[in-house]
């Protein structure tokens, strides 16, 4: 298996060029990128990379995700290393697309791609975890409503900017919602992105049904399970939010449990199926609470309702990316409320003050990965 070699792109791509790799895909012109983390980003040299311990898997099991350390910088970092060795062709398209494509957009609510060489990724280090992570960890119950809040404000807010691009995301779930020490969140899973724009037009609806994608059925749209002429379009990432914030609030996946063709004509039912049971929460907003301990998730009627909005199965009835960040629910806290995250959320696993696990030299690990169900991080 080729390699994949180091390799840097500037984050002023056109409109344009960026479909023209979804559609076309032309040879790319790439470039180094400005000094932001310039020690970290231009450090192409393996032997620069401490491993610290593994903190996931992804990719159906093919990717191990590790903390390192960048020792020259003393920065932390995430290494996503990939055995190529096991994967086909058609898996080998879709890293390489991840990998290009993360270059392409800049947004604060992108994950990045520091760089890439061998048979590794360099990305930074996201301190919580996925909101995943968080709900087995700390949260029992379901997140609070303050909680939910913030972290979908940051996801919604990355989908807005690739819906404006004609990019449907396709992946919107809690594993690929990421968020660093600082309360920066992130969304990642940019595999199954798909671009509505084709030889230069932009269509209304996209056929195309997500390659690897049993471990995402459950997020997935009725209109684009279903495969008919109608197609999907960005709508379809609008009810992903809602079973995601079902997720967040219930610590349940909906559907998760079911057969596929189950799964299928539970989300065609009219009126549609409720993805969670509305008595497991407090119908009161007086009993609203948030804490850190996540005892009582605190949910009340306002996230039911607006997840109800989202999981409709009329995609022209569901709410805009644009629409949705303009609403009462995310215009109740400040665009840069970063802090309020933090103060949700108990102490970051290691932030620099806090010691990390004994050095390791850098190795490359087993090509045989054992088996396990539960990832910490999914990219």
């Amino acid at each position: 298996v080729s390699p994949l070699h180091c390799f840097y792109t500037s984050r002023t791509q056109s409109e344009t060029s960026i479909h023209q790799y979804l559609v076309d895909e032309p040879t790319l012109s790439w470039s180094r990128p400005s000094t932001r983390a310039s020690e970290v980003v231009c450090s192409i040299n393996v032997s620069h990379y401490e491993l610290q311990v593994e903190i996931g898997r992804g990719f159906d099991n093919l990717t191990s995700v590790h903390l390192a350390r960048h020792t020259p910088a003393g920065t932390l970092v995430t290494i996503k290393v990939t055995n190529l060795e096991n994967c086909n062709e058609e898996r080998l398209k879709v890293l390489q697309k991840a990998m290009i494509l993360s270059h392409f957009f800049w947004h604060p609510n992108i994950t990045t791609y520091w760089t890439v060489f061998s048979v590794d990724i360099i990305s930074p280090f996201m301190a919580y975890g996925s909101a995943s992570q968080l709900l087995r960890a700390y949260f029992p119950e379901g997140m609070g409503k303050t909680l939910i809040r913030n972290i979908l404000f940051g996801a919604v807010r990355r989908l807005n900017y690739l819906h404006q691009y004609g990019c449907i995301h396709r992946s919107s779930k809690a594993s690929h919602i990421l968020i660093s020490d600082d309360g920066l969140v992130t969304l990642s899973g940019l595999s199954q992105l798909h671009s509505l724009v084709k030889h230069g037009q932009r269509h209304r609806a996209v056929y195309d049904f997500p390659q690897f994608s049993t471990s995402v059925q459950p997020w997935l749209s009725p209109e684009l399970l279903r495969q008919d002429l109608h197609g999907y379009n960005v709508k379809s990432d609008i009810y992903s939010v809602g079973i995601a914030t079902c997720e967040l609030a219930s610590r349940q996946v909906s559907f998760q449990d079911m057969k596929r063709t189950q799964m299928l004509l539970q989300k065609l039912r009219v009126p549609p199926y409720s993805p969670v049971d509305i008595s497991i929460f407090s119908q009161s907003e007086s009993k609203m609470k948030d804490s850190r301990s996540g005892v009582d998730s605190g949910i009340g009627a306002s996230v039911l309702i607006s997840s109800g909005t989202h999981t409709v199965n009329n995609p022209e009835k569901r709410p805009s990316a644009s629409s949705l960040l303009s609403r009462v629910f995310f215009k109740q806290m400040k665009e840069d409320s970063q802090d309020s995250i933090l103060s949700l959320l108990p102490p970051a696993y290691n932030k620099p003050s806090v010691s990390l696990p004994p050095v390791l030299p850098w190795t490359e690990p087993d090509c045989d990965f054992p088996d396990e169900k539960d990832s910490y991080w999914e990219f």
